[in-house]
């Protein structure tokens, strides 16, 4: 490893009631070998045992710094003031913004920083492996993801060429003079998807990103109960769509025309008395022309979990996914224009230009 790539990192790790999380995140970056490295958890007003185990864990982890936020400040949201906070008290050359939920995988950080030099990138972001172990993380993730990865595309955001820009913030290496430059956190600091706003903001100064399927080196469990999973999306889904409501409406739309559709046809003759489906020949030509449909998105479905690396068999949960996607579309959109409000972690934040009552 060459010179350049030994570069002192501050890893920074915003914390809001994250106890059943934070020292797997601490310990597996703590973990990492090969490079400088300090760690900064802010502590962002937990009120469970968060603070308790991070006291524990500076016993055994010299490298282990902590910080907690006081005070939310007006016209913020808590994660990126957490992370701003971070940010000013880091002394590394590179800034590692990671979640308290993701776990490292030993090497990563060493090869992601090499590459990041090695390619003279500004902004390195990988979009980490989905933890899925109840029925319905398996149906929403990753149809969430295999969305995300249609409308933002990996190969345009890292064209220089480009003007898409995109970056998820459960893992995102930057340097800091071009965070700095960007305006850090304070400048995204009213921002929901603080990630995508200052990826946008480094690339349209001329900064290089480099966004990457990043299941090999970092995995995460982005929900640990269906009611935050629904306050989750309903908080982002809108947002991710670029507030686009015609937008949302078509892909609900069109998930009922050929997701629903062809699955209600198919079952369609078991509930009529039509003397025409008493012909067996007939049963079998009905659902013939239909179940090519039906397979035929089941394959495509299956293609793209594939290529984002999760597991071939989660393509069997894709009708209920597509159920509960269009769900949390319906709920993204009512929370944003209508509500006035979103929720996170027992804060509510305010929607400019939403239409309350």
């Amino acid at each position: 490893m060459s010179g350049d790539v030994a570069q002192r990192v501050s890893v920074i790790i915003p914390a809001r009631n994250e106890e059943a999380n934070i020292e797997g995140a601490v310990r597996s970056v703590a973990a990492q070998a090969g490079v400088p490295l300090e760690i900064i958890v802010v502590d962002d007003q937990s009120e469970d045992r968060t603070s308790e185990i991070l006291e524990g864990l500076k016993k055994e982890i010299a490298s282990l710094r902590t910080f907690r936020v006081v005070a939310l400040p007006d016209g913020w949201v808590g994660k990126s003031y957490a992370l701003a906070c971070g940010a000013k008290i880091a002394s590394g050359d590179w800034l590692l913004f990671t979640d308290a939920d993701a776990e490292h995988r030993p090497g990563s950080l060493a090869e992601m920083l090499e590459r990041a030099e090695r390619e003279q990138v500004d902004l390195l972001s990988l979009s980490p492996g989905q933890l899925t172990p109840t029925w319905w993380e398996k149906a929403v993730i990753p149809l969430v993801y295999v969305w995300l990865a249609k409308h933002y595309s990996f190969e345009e955001v890292n064209d220089p060429k480009s003007e898409a820009a995109a970056a998820n913030g459960q893992y995102m290496l930057m340097r800091r003079r071009v965070y700095e430059r960007a305006g850090g956190h304070e400048a995204v600091r009213a921002e929901i998807l603080e990630d995508v706003a200052l990826a946008r903001r480094v690339k349209a100064a001329g900064g290089r990103l480099l966004f990457l399927p990043g299941a090999r080196w970092v995995q995460t469990r982005m929900y640990r109960t269906f009611a935050a999973m629904w306050q989750g999306w309903t908080k982002n889904l809108y947002l991710l769509y670029g507030r686009n409501a015609r937008l949302i409406f078509v892909t609900i739309a069109t998930a009922e025309i050929v997701d629903w559709a062809p699955v209600a046809l198919l079952f369609t003759p078991l509930f009529l008395r039509h003397a025409v489906f008493s012909a067996p020949l007939i049963w079998f030509v009905y659902w013939a022309l239909l179940a090519p449909i039906l397979v035929a998105r089941l394959w495509l479905y299956r293609k793209r979990l594939l290529e984002l690396d999760f597991h071939p068999h989660l393509a069997f949960y894709y009708w209920l996914g597509s159920a509960l996607f269009g769900a949390l579309l319906l709920s993204s959109l009512l929370a944003h224009c209508w509500s006035g409000r979103v929720e996170w972690k027992g804060r509510a934040y305010p929607i400019e230009g939403a239409r309350t009552r």
